[in-house]
């Protein structure tokens, strides 16, 4: 799947308007506006050194738009005039008439000799049988709907002046909004700012410009936060709804409740001529304790229209009905003046859109962190309904969340200062890395959390975005000027900057026009290794749930292959991953970049696929998956030292535990362990570990009550840093890659044992309905370590563990329960001693048939009490015994009626606990 960027319109409209041109001199008397650019269509033609955008063009509807920084361009170049008019009128239209109006006239003059036939008029009207429209930005008045109509239904509309003066002449005014010009151009995308544009004679580059120092904000916010924010001192979010974060992306979007490390869950952002505001749970709209924000943002939407504001949740409706304003219980309609919804449709985005750009306020509250954790393989920056709606509005929502609490409302004078807002801290990280601009300490406090947002930013892939097109070419640069560091073992990445570097080259890579470029500034030690051509992979596959198949094979770091697919899997939930190590890490000390593998969704008979962190291969089978005899071709991979039971032979191996892949992986009957090349080179005879782990496997099988054959392999893969513990439990199970040699080593697991392994493949075993957490989360996992040492490995138990030697289980014990036989204290090795009493006393056939019984029950409690009770129960019925009194010896909340059912068996009265009594 290639991810190279879509070569889109905007490109191909910037050199027909620029055509011609190898510079555009602008310095002499006129002093142009900086122009603002939102929005997805908006594009920049002539970008100073200082990343000022002084002319533009975008899109809006059918229309068309340019927008020159000062009037006096409209004299100066004529040519570009004329460049303009021909991309204006539309790709399908042959109208020649072009409406100019009478303030700048001078254009007629201009255009005698082109193929325009020019008419100079005193306003617009939609009567007029033009193809595109001339005027200043002084002169829209009261044709500004009309216009927009007229742009809207494909015309072209030619606009020039600047708003520094305006704005210096109405000082209270809001010029994003009330600035003539701007309500033709905003609705598009592009603004006349109240700051000077630096006029330079500028170089016409063969792409649309871009700069490390564009990355702006287009405002200050502090009167829209003096607004917002009157009478409110804090945001109460406690109670028992989780809301998500919501990133702050647009020049003209800001954050307006942020949490004290600067996570914002409530933000605003102007929009074409509207605004809008997001909350990240539509729960905190109902809130009666946040009416007077409410009442301010509602406010501050409908921009004292005093409208109709439509409601779509009922308790939203009930909330904001009180605040005096005309609500309304409706769907969208066109009609309003605000619009209040959740995130959770985007049945009228493309209407909703048009409505705020058009002038309407939108108030949408919603969280996409549920979203995110129920549709696995798809993107929340683009697949989730909400931000389908906000993306373009320069707001997303996230997956992460929000802890609830009380926090401090901003200071509106201090806001930018000292609140983080992701457009600034990257102009800032930019200049800091390109021209040593000194970080303050705040600043380097977040540049961990801006590079999070970075990569979580460049997930919207918006390549006909050319806001974001700047953000990636900023990103690209700042990564060739400082040079990602070298992450590993050796040489681990601590500083906040080296953070950044990590997660945002990772991410840059994936969305850049030109990786195979960027990479030699990403991995500096890639060396070539030999690679098989046509590879086939034969697929034979019956899954439960979703399983990884091995293909035996590895790319190296940014190496890209073709691989075709049968037809019978492609768009059936497939997917492509290049990359063990799944863990995502979020640690103050990086030994490897956060995020090292790579996954493509299988859409195509031929898919090209890479990751910059190179890695072994896999087909990733959905769940309930049946495929038989059909073939994979790997067009070009490095062979990895693959050995699997039953196919290789001892000849094959002899030659493949050579292979040079620096990952190798050994399949077994029921289990896969997936370990640096390194400890394998010297595995002889891989038939014998298959033999020792056969048994371990059927060891763990036997304790459970399962089958021996496992519906799906365990899976163990190693790794140089992962994100919890020492080991974790799961598909794969994770394990440092300090554990390698260990788990290939039959003498090691002879002699020393494999505690940790087993005690991780004893989790993968747990089930809910024998389980209380969190006292036993890490206890009856070692069950099976204990069963698989005495039963398979032949260690004895005191052996087996240093915690497991009898001294130090009777202290444990005697401690416990001189200490009140607190059930607070009740876990891991403590609680690990009341199973292993049982077993002592009943064996580990009572186990097995406590397990098998469970197998058979449904609806059991769900609760921690309610089990443990259950749990008594089975195991004394189990045994015969009554071992109500054991329980309770243990501290467990065993009930009379409990006790009542056990009264006719034999009572347990010489149970090691009763000593203690």
């Amino acid at each position: 799947m290639s991810n190279q960027p879509i070569q889109n319109q905007h490109e191909e409209a910037y050199v027909s308007l620029m055509r011609g041109f190898r510079e555009l001199d602008l310095r002499g008397p006129c002093v142009p506006s900086d122009l603002v650019l939102i929005g997805d269509h908006a594009f920049p033609l002539a970008m100073n050194s200082r990343g000022q955008v002084l002319m533009a063009a975008s899109l809006y509807g059918h229309g068309r738009i340019v927008v020159l920084g000062h009037e006096g361009y409209l004299k100066a170049f004529p040519a570009l005039v004329e460049n303009a008019l021909t991309w204006l009128r539309g790709d399908g239209s042959d109208n020649p008439s072009v409406g100019v109006h009478n303030n700048v006239k001078d254009v007629v003059t201009n255009l005698s000799t082109s193929c325009f036939q020019a008419e100079v008029v005193g306003a617009f009207s939609p009567h007029m049988r033009i193809g595109v429209y001339v005027t200043d930005a002084y002169s829209v008045g009261a044709d500004q709907k009309e216009l927009v109509a007229f742009m809207k239904a494909g015309g072209g509309v030619l606009i020039a002046g600047q708003a520094w003066s305006w704005a210096a002449d109405h000082p209270k005014e809001n010029t994003l909004l009330q600035f003539d010009g701007n309500k033709v151009s905003g609705v598009a995308g592009i603004y006349f700012s109240e700051h000077y544009g630096e006029a330079e004679n500028i170089p016409i580059y063969p792409q649309i410009p871009s700069s490390l120092m564009a990355v702006v904000i287009g405002k200050d916010f502090e009167d829209d936060l003096e607004f917002l924010l009157q009478g409110i001192a804090e945001f109460d979010i406690r109670g028992n709804l989780i809301a998500s974060e919501v990133l702050v992306h647009s020049p003209l979007a800001f954050p307006i409740g942020t949490t004290d490390d600067g996570r914002a869950f409530l933000a605003g952002a102007y929009y074409g001529q509207g605004r809008v505001i997001v909350v990240t749970h539509e729960g905190l709209l109902g809130n009666e304790k946040l009416a007077p924000m409410w009442n301010n943002a509602l406010h501050w939407l409908d921009e004292g229209r005093n409208g109709e504001v439509g409601v779509v949740l009922d308790s939203a409706f009930k909330n904001l009905s009180k605040l005096g304003f005309k609500c309304k219980k409706t769907d969208f309609k066109k009609d309003l003046s605000v619009f209040v919804c959740t995130a959770y449709s985007d049945k009228y985005a493309d209407e909703i859109q048009e409505f705020v750009a058009e002038g309407g306020g939108l108030l949408i509250g919603g969280h996409a962190w549920y979203w995110a954790q129920t549709h696995h393989g798809q993107n929340p920056l683009t697949d989730f309904s909400g931000n389908k709606i906000l993306n373009k509005m320069g707001l997303s929502l996230m997956p992460a969340t929000i802890e609830n609490g009380l926090y401090k409302a901003p200071v509106p004078s201090q806001a930018i200062k000292d609140t983080y807002h992701f457009r600034h801290l990257l102009r800032r990280f930019a200049g800091h890395v390109t021209a040593g601009e000194e970080l303050s300490e705040h600043e380097k406090e977040c540049l961990k959390k801006l590079g999070k947002d970075c990569a979580t930013y460049l997930h919207m892939k918006a390549h006909d975005c050319s806001s974001y097109t700047q953000v990636v070419s900023t990103l690209t640069n700042i990564i060739k000027k400082s040079e990602m560091p070298q992450v590993s073992d050796s040489c681990p990445v601590k500083s906040p900057r080296d953070h950044l570097l990590l997660s945002v080259g990772t991410e840059v890579y994936k969305v850049c026009p030109d990786p195979d470029a960027l990479l030699p500034y990403l991995i500096k030690d890639n060396p070539l290794l030999p690679v098989v051509y046509n590879n086939r992979i034969r697929i034979n596959v019956n899954t439960a749930g979703e399983e990884w198949l091995s293909t035996g094979l590895y790319l190296c770091p940014g190496m890209k292959t073709y691989m075709a697919m049968p037809a019978k899997i492609v768009n059936k939930g497939w997917q492509i991953q290049i990359g063990c190590q799944t863990d995502r890490l979020d640690a103050d000390e990086l030994k490897r970049a956060p995020c090292v593998h790579e996954r493509f969704p299988i859409t195509s008979e031929m898919m090209q696929v890479w990751n910059l962190w190179g890695g072994l291969l896999y087909l990733v089978v959905p769940p309930k998956t049946q495929v038989k005899e059909v073939e994979v071709t790997v067009q070009m991979a490095v062979p990895a030292p693959y050995y699997k039971s039953g196919v290789t032979t001892a000849a094959d191996w002899s030659l493949l535990r050579s292979a040079p892949s620096p990952w190798a992986e050994l399949e077994f009957d029921n289990i896969i362990l997936t370990v640096p090349s390194d400890v394998v080179r010297n595995l002889e005879r891989p038939d014998e570990l298959a033999s020792l782990w056969n048994d371990i496997m059927k060891g763990v099988a036997d304790l459970a009550v399962i089958p021996h054959k496992f519906p799906r392999k365990e899976r163990f893969v190693t790794d140089v840093q992962i994100s919890c513990g020492w080991m974790h439990a799961g598909y794969p199970i994770m394990a440092h890659k300090a554990s390698a040699a260990e788990l290939v080593s039959i003498a090691h697991a002879k002699t020393e044992g494999l505690w940790g392994p087993i005690h991780e493949l004893g989790h993968n075993q747990q089930r809910a309905c024998w389980e209380f957490p969190s006292h036993t989360t890490e206890c009856t996992c070692n069950l099976w370590s204990v069963y698989v040492h005495e039963e398979v490995l032949g260690i004895n138990r005191a052996k087996a563990h240093p915690a497991m030697t009898l001294v130090e289980r009777k202290s444990r014990a005697e401690k416990y329960a001189k200490g009140g036989k607190n059930l607070n204290s009740w876990s891991m090795w403590v609680a690990l001693e009341t199973y292993m009493q049982l077993q002592e006393k009943f064996g580990w056939d009572a186990f097995k048939k406590v397990f098998a019984a469970y197998h058979k029950m449904s609806n059991s409690p769900s609760d921690n009490k309610g089990k443990m009770n259950l749990y008594a129960e089975t195991f004394s019925q189990t045994v015969g015994m009554n071992l109500a009194g054991f329980f309770k010896a243990w501290g467990w909340p065993i009930e009379t009626a409990t006790e009542e059912k056990l009264s006719k068996l034999p009572a347990w009265t010489d149970h090691p606990m009763a000593q203690y009594n």
